[in-house]
């Protein structure tokens, strides 16, 4: 009788960030909001835009393009904030150009890289191909360890 091999596979959430496409373990997604109205919080990381009044719930809002030194873009009709669920009830929004679609990967489709401190590839886990295309798998474990680190 053939054995039949079953690979892991992984629910991803695919963000775009201009031509580049970021994908987040669709396990740690608790809420997608369209934008809001976001107030300011003095003497924060310069990444933080502030805090959202989510539903009687305070969230921090961080930017992706500024925790990647990307360059500044005006937010869009497709702009979204995403609700991360961190460690016990705890929630961090990330604000996104934009959400593409839910993609799943099989291990072979993706190539995991090794992290390395200060770089941009500690916040990956791997990269995943999906169409023909490259996806950037972030790893919220670290992104959020990094977060907490400085004290917001």
């Amino acid at each position: 009788m053939d054995t039949v091999e079953v690979l892991d596979t992984k629910q991803y959430i695919i963000l775009k960030f201009d031509s580049e496409q970021y994908g987040i373990d669709i396990s740690y997604i608790d809420n997608i909001v369209r934008l809001q109205p976001i107030t300011r919080v003095p003497h924060t990381q310069p990444f933080f835009l502030g805090v959202i009044n989510l539903r009687g719930e305070i969230i921090p809002v961080m930017s992706m393009r500024r925790k990647f030194d990307l360059p500044e873009k005006e937010n869009t009709g497709l702009s979204r904030i995403l609700i991360i669920k961190v460690e016990g009830n705890a929630k961090i929004g990330i604000l996104v150009d934009e959400v593409r679609e839910v993609v799943t990967l099989s291990e072979e489709t993706v190539e995991k890289i090794s992290s390395e401190n200060g770089d941009i590839k500690s916040y990956l886990t791997g990269i995943g191909k999906y169409n023909n295309t490259l996806i950037s798998l972030l790893n919220i474990g670290s992104l959020i360890a990094d977060i907490d680190s400085t004290n917001v």
